[in-house]
């Protein structure tokens, strides 16, 4: 069975195979094929897929008989001629926004498997391309606020005065968030939290971070399916934005990433609250690209507000792009490895699996995807 590896387009430096991946792929008893130039951007040679048993070519060569297709991001439906009937096409596709890309997967005879909507259960976190990208985000957009703020983040004690730490606040504590919280404890910084779900109190909390939470109001509703937040009530919303107005006011540096799936972004900081934090300030909005959390954000731009500097992020995981491919290969080959058949040698996904209704989009020439049907 044949495995296609695809070079990313324009703007996207991630691959979605490694050469480890591709050495796991050729035991299973696969062939790979990775058309030539997709690790360049992610610091890998063709030469280092070739020595991991992969071959090279051209995408109409990679793709002549393929039976699975890994990507990064969907690529246009019309650029995968060659593949067989039923072939998997496996990648984080962007189905609500892209839908008639999806269409045309269908109508083209590929089986499109959206990896971001993989169920948050606990056989499927070593396959979760949210968690491994938004890791690594919630890790850059400290760095990115660090490198925008004119302050330093620690205390420091010198002969010629004392420098207070900067103080950070995380609003949406999720897997970026967490790892915002530690990446700003690392560099210094007094840092705090605050999150929709009152279970994550504990997790602020072992982080060494202050936790932020609403106290004795009815209607807290943030804990939505698969641990993903989900609405809150209209008394628990004004609640929150009284307590974070005042809060906010205090900080240097604020990274928001509260995003619903299938929703628009949340908004959580108002032009009057950015108003109210100093000058020189900075907030990173990784939910750029869903809307903003941010009122004023911009999607991959940075632009300043009442002196503050507000950063559309969009997508931080790319600007990481070695290691970021490295945890997305490993997620999709976690996930061909989980459903392999040794018999047949290929992976066979049951029509009644939990994994595989989550993230199947079409089959047999028709888009399948309850989800994306009642979108």
């Amino acid at each position: 069975m044949k495995i296609a590896v695809l070079k990313e387009a324009d703007g996207e430096a991630r691959c979605a195979a490694i050469p480890e991946t591709v050495k796991k792929y050729v035991a299973l008893g696969a062939d790979v094929a990775v058309e030539r130039g997709a690790g360049e951007g992610a610091s890998t040679a063709d030469s280092d897929f070739e020595a991991a048993g992969a071959s090279l070519g051209s995408r109409a060569e990679v793709l002549k008989d393929a039976a699975v297709i890994l990507t990064v991001n969907g690529p246009e439906p019309a650029s995968l001629n060659g593949a067989i009937p039923g072939a998997l096409l496996i990648g984080a596709l962007d189905p609500l926004r892209r839908r008639e890309a999806v269409d045309a997967y269908a109508k083209s005879g590929v089986d499109a498997l959206a990896m971001e909507w993989m169920p948050r259960i606990t056989r499927a976190q070593s396959m979760d391309i949210l968690s491994s990208q938004s890791n690594l985000a919630g890790y850059k957009a400290v760095v990115e606020a660090a490198a925008a703020y004119g302050r330093a983040f620690p205390m420091m004690m010198t002969a010629a005065g004392t420098i207070s730490p900067a103080k950070a606040f995380v609003m949406g504590v999720g897997v970026a968030g967490l790892q915002a919280i530690a990446t700003a404890k690392r560099l210094g910084a007094q840092v705090s939290a605050t999150d929709v779900r009152s279970a994550t109190r504990e997790q602020i909390q072992s982080l060494g971070a202050k936790p932020i939470f609403v106290e004795n109001v009815a209607g807290i509703e943030g804990e939505g399916s698969g641990g993903y937040a989900t609405e809150m009530s209209e008394e628990y919303q004004r609640a929150q934005a009284e307590l974070v107005s005042g809060h906010i006011a205090k900080q240097d540096i604020v990274i928001t990433t509260a995003l619903i799936p299938g929703r628009p972004a949340p908004r959580l900081i108002s032009d009057a609250q950015i108003a109210s934090m100093r000058p020189g300030s900075v907030i990173v909005d990784l939910a750029a690209e869903a809307g903003g959390n941010v009122e004023g954000t911009v999607s991959g731009e940075r632009v300043v507000k009442h002196g503050v500097t507000i950063i559309g992020a969009a997508n931080l995981a790319r600007s990481l792009a070695a290691d970021a491919s490295a945890l997305f290969a490993r997620n999709l080959y976690n996930f061909l490895a989980a459903f392999w058949d040794k018999d047949s040698g290929k992976p066979v996904l049951p029509d009644d699996d939990e994994i595989v209704k989550g993230i199947r989009l079409t089959q047999g020439g028709k888009v399948v995807s309850e989800r994306l049907l009642q979108a």
